[in-house]
């Protein structure tokens, strides 16, 4: 837990995110057809998912360490997490919505990629619901975890695995290719890949801030 306190990290995922906006909007793309300009969205769609993921696998750790030790501690950073989590899914959604508005017509298509992500969606709002009708500290916290580590996973087959067994217009879906073997030049690269990496950290300061809140919170409770 002592990464948390550390500010290296949260210094080079600001100057990793501020440099994404500076090479995302002026280096040179690819021309593609349907996408054109649009594929510059790659930079910031994307990178949503990746710092979605990165705070839920740091829940499910959490999860899994709250039900081997008990203590309150480890349950504040899950539900921390899945709450910061639940941020950037909804700026991947919302992202996604508006590319799909200049490329495919419509900002919600019934896509089988679009319908599997609310629905994964659902899914989490859903754990949040389960929390607060739980009033017993122990009792929630116990269940929460163990929804909690078996949401990731039917999360992952919802968002990465049945769309890709259907025809969809997103790519790396029902035959449609990915971005990977698209002819992404180094322009995109020296985007994207930055891109990727300082979300996640930001994601991972806003769930330590929460966590840290919200565990000052509780020690105030425990002593009152």
């Amino acid at each position: 837990m002592k990464f948390i306190y550390q500010t290296w990290w949260k210094v080079l995922a600001v100057i990793l995110v501020f440099s994404t906006f500076f090479t995302g909007l002026l280096f040179h793309v690819p021309t593609l057809p349907v996408l054109h300009e649009t594929i510059r969205n790659l930079y910031f769609h994307v990178p949503m998912w990746m710092a979605m993921l990165t705070v839920f696998v740091v829940s499910v750790f959490y999860s899994v360490k709250y039900l081997s030790t008990g203590k309150e501690e480890h349950d504040l950073a899950a539900v921390e997490c899945v709450n910061t989590g639940l941020l950037f899914y909804s700026l991947g959604l919302v992202t996604g919505m508006i590319w799909a508005k200049y490329t495919w017509g419509e900002f919600w298509s019934g896509d089988p990629k679009q319908n599997s992500a609310a629905i994964a969606f659902l899914l989490y709002c859903a754990y949040l619901v389960l929390r607060n009708s739980i009033d017993e500290e122990q009792k929630r916290a116990k269940i929460s975890a163990i929804y909690n580590i078996f949401a990731f996973p039917i999360m992952i087959v919802l968002i990465f695995i049945l769309p890709r067994m259907t025809d969809s217009l997103h790519p790396g879906s029902g035959g449609n290719p990915a971005f990977g073997k698209y002819d992404l030049d180094n322009g995109m690269k020296i985007a994207f890949y930055p891109a990727m990496l300082g979300w996640s950290f930001i994601a991972l300061w806003i769930a330590t801030i929460r966590y840290r809140i919200r565990l000052i919170e509780y020690k105030k409770n425990a002593i009152n």
